[in-house]
Parts: structure tokens; C-alpha cells; sequence
């Protein structure tokens, strides 16, 4: 590998920046291609695959053959609120190979006997969030129904770009939570992403069944994601 290749990508995975080192196996010659960076023709979209999909692999484009080795940040699932549903979905994000983490300012929720072997922060998002910033490879879900709790970690995973973000309540509640988020200063297109009820529509009931329903939605807007061309819209 070039020396200065390496340098970047581990710039970029100190970053927690997606990245994949393209080499040309013709001649040995490799570079570092940034998720967001303009690569045209046949390449570009077996590199959109590659992001997507998280796999490395041989492709054939343009009449060359290349190795891409895939670099993604380890995805991480931000958990507003220590309650039962957050309890079923510790275990499940795990064995999926998410990084959980659980925030609850309500220290009677917020306990190690009811959340072993997870990291967990029972104090409030704002004050966590400043200490560990959201990106564009962390999910957020909010689960108290507390807006106190929930608001302000809605509206930092909205400006952080995260790749998911959603919140537990009827379209009424969220009604509500729309009104207060306008008014936190984000944007109605911004608002849209939210998944509000949270979780696939299979008709989940128990807070077990409805960990297996937002770990689902988690899952499917991770590998279904776009990939924002730098120069062709908003800066990846």
C-alpha cells in the first residue's frame, strides 16, 4: 500500500469516515476513495455497492479489475430512554453488530442491574452528546416519551446527519413533537426523516416485539442509505 494512501484512511477512520481503498490489481496502484467523492462510470457504482453493503471484493469496471477494501465506521445505536423496549433491543443490536449505548437522566431507569455489559449515561443527552457527537454512522432512537428527555436528542441527530433517527409515540404525539422541533429551529425537511411511530409496521405489540421492529428499520436504512455525492448536493 502507498504510504500516503494509509495516512488517509486512517485519517478517515479516526474520523469515523467511511472509506475504501481502491486498488488497481493490473499494476499494484491504489487510492483512497472518501464516501461523498465523485468516482464516474462502472466504478463509481460498484463503489456505491461497496458502501452500502460493507463488503470487500474483486469488481470489474471499465475494463480493469480492482480490489475494494471496504472501511466502515463500526455503526452505533443511540438509545434515548432506559426502558423495556431499550432492554429487548440491547441484546438483539448486539449479536447485529451495533454499537449501543443508552442516555436517561431518570437514574431509577438508568441502572446496571437493569442494563448489564451496556454502556450506559444517566444523565441528559445534551450534556452526553457534547461529550459524544453524533454522525452520519450513529442511529438514534428515542424511547421515553418525555420531551424534555427526547427533543433535544432529536434535533442533534437531525443536524448530525445520523443515519436513522426515530421516536416512539402515536402520529398525534408526534404531531406535538413536530411543533417543538420547528420551534428548536429544524427544518420541516429535516423533520420528515424522523420515523414516527417508530419501528416497521409489523404490527408489534410487546416491547420485545418492538425492539425486533425498530432494530429492523435500523438495519434497513443503514444498507439502503444514499450516498451524497460531494459537489452534486449537500457536503458528505
Amino acid at each position: 500500500m502507498d504510504p500516503n494512501s494509509l495516512k488517509r484512511l486512517n485519517v478517515e477512520r479516526k474520523a469515523r469516515r467511511a472509506a475504501v481503498l481502491v486498488t488497481n490489481l493490473a499494476d499494484g496502484r491504489d487510492r483512497v476513495v472518501r464516501e461523498g467523492d465523485i468516482v464516474a462510470g462502472a466504478l463509481g457504482e460498484a463503489l456505491d455497492r461497496a458502501f452500502r453493503s460493507g463488503r470487500s471484493g474483486t469488481v470489474e469496471a471499465d475494463g480493469e479489475n480492482f480490489f475494494l477494501n471496504v472501511h466502515l465506521p463500526p455503526p452505533r445505536l443511540v438509545v434515548i430512554g432506559a426502558v423495556h423496549i431499550s432492554q429487548a433491543l440491547a441484546p438483539m443490536a448486539g449479536i447485529a453488530g451495533f454499537d449501543m449505548e443508552i442516555i436517561d437522566p431518570r437514574t431509577a431507569f438508568a441502572t446496571a442491574d437493569r442494563f448489564p455489559n451496556v454502556p450506559l449515561f444517566a444523565e441528559w443527552p445534551q450534556d452526553v452528546l457534547t461529550r459524544r457527537p453524533l454522525d452520519a454512522y450513529t442511529a438514534l432512537t428515542a424511547v421515553t416519551h418525555d420531551p424534555k428527555i427526547d427533543d433535544f436528542a432529536l434535533h442533534a441527530a437531525l443536524r448530525a446527519g445520523c443515519f436513522y433517527v426515530g421516536a416512539l409515540g402515536s402520529r398525534k404525539t408526534h404531531a406535538k413533537r413536530v411543533e417543538r422541533l420547528l420551534a428548536l429551529g429544524a427544518s420541516q425537511v429535516e423533520i420528515e426523516r424522523i420515523h414516527a411511530p417508530i419501528g416497521l409496521d409489523i404490527g408489534a405489540a410487546s416491547p420485545a416485539e418492538i425492539a425486533v421492529a425498530v432494530l429492523a428499520q435500523v438495519i434497513q436504512a443503514l444498507r439502503s442509505r444514499a450516498v451524497v455525492r460531494l459537489g452534486e448536493g449537500e457536503a458528505a
